[in-house]
């Protein structure tokens, strides 16, 4: 059955694998990196008839789960998905936690993670990267979560192999509680230290939602709140759904036109994924809006279901963005 294998545990470390490198010549000194926002919306339930997940199920999605991955099938696809396609760090947005499944009604459980999921058990995120992974989550925001390699490196200050809360990050005063920035330090297993950044911009197109935006790439990019910016280690990645494509939006969106200047060939930073109008889409096949940048590696990246020979990460119509993934060398 398929839900009851969702959460049968992943099998030791993967070989690293995945993308293909941009510099062939030097693949071993590489690593696998990927954003995925794992929500969906209510509207998909009615994409795809026949494939188990219909309107009833989403319109559950909305109000008991916010969206964020819970519908069991799925789960499992995407767990054998990151088996097939394996990956060393991982930014999660719209994650659901399932400690959230107490005092969730029995009506809303089939079908879903609640339905079977009792305390102790793996959460979503660490179902979905199976075994040798540590996760670390934002404060105030389970829902938007790192997972790294632990042959790869291990998340410094987390101790266990979840640590809910356990990236640094700030909240920005009126545009929602928490952190939608969360920062991890990694001790590599190679040695020295990567700086990872996870970014979950604000929805939205009012001016409202650029404000709050902007507000939040300051966090990653100029302060996180303790004087310095998200992205201050020696080498750093930052990552996620920012929620606006930094070139196609760049004239109408303020945080579009800010996050398209923090790289660049005169900037610390560049865009590891691609950019621009022929960038591919990640979002409702039309935005490019997940993103991979950073300051000490470049690579080659491709979208799951878009790039040529690389599949959707499930055949049931549920997710609205897809996943990138980039092969990185030092550059």
């Amino acid at each position: 059955m398929r839900r009851a294998r969702a959460f049968a545990a992943l099998a030791g470390a993967l070989a690293l694998a995945g993308c293909a490198a941009e510099d062939e010549a030097a693949p071993e000194a590489g690593f696998v990196v990927a954003t995925f926002n794992t929500g969906t919306t209510e509207n998909l339930g009615q994409a795809s008839p026949g494939d188990g997940y219909g309107p009833e199920q989403a319109k559950i999605s909305d109000q008991y789960y916010g969206d964020g991955l819970a519908w069991l099938d799925v789960i499992e696809d995407t767990a054998a998905w990151f088996d097939e396609n394996p990956i060393d760090l991982v930014g999660f947005q719209e994650i659901f936690h399932p400690g959230d499944c107490v005092g969730m009604p029995a009506e809303a459980k089939p079908g879903f993670v609640c339905e079977g999921w009792k305390p102790g058990d793996p959460t979503v995120a660490q179902t979905i990267v199976g075994a040798g992974f540590q996760v670390a989550c934002h404060q105030g925001h389970s829902d938007k979560c790192l997972a790294v390699r632990k042959s790869f490196g291990t998340l410094r200050g987390c101790n266990g192999d979840l640590c809910l809360e356990g990236l640094a990050g700030a909240e920005v005063p009126g545009c929602g509680k928490g952190s939608r920035v969360g920062r991890a330090v990694i001790d590599l297993a190679a040695g020295g230290t990567l700086t990872v950044v996870n970014v979950h911009g604000s929805s939205g197109i009012e001016q409202g939602d650029q404000d709050c935006r902007l507000k939040q790439f300051m966090l990653a990019f100029v302060d996180l709140g303790d004087g310095a910016p998200g992205a201050n280690g020696e080498q750093n990645i930052v990552l996620g759904d920012f929620n606006t494509d930094p070139l196609r939006m760049a004239d109408t969106d303020e945080s579009a036109a800010f996050l398209a200047a923090q790289a660049g060939p005169d900037r610390k930073l560049r865009f590891v994924t691609a950019v621009g109008a022929d960038a591919p889409g990640t979002y409702a096949a039309l935005f490019n809006i997940d993103h991979v940048l950073s300051d000490a590696f470049v690579g080659s990246c491709w979208v799951a279901g878009v790039t040529e020979g690389h599949s959707l990460v499930s055949p049931v119509a549920y997710f609205d963005h897809k996943p990138h993934v980039c092969r990185v060398h030092a550059r």
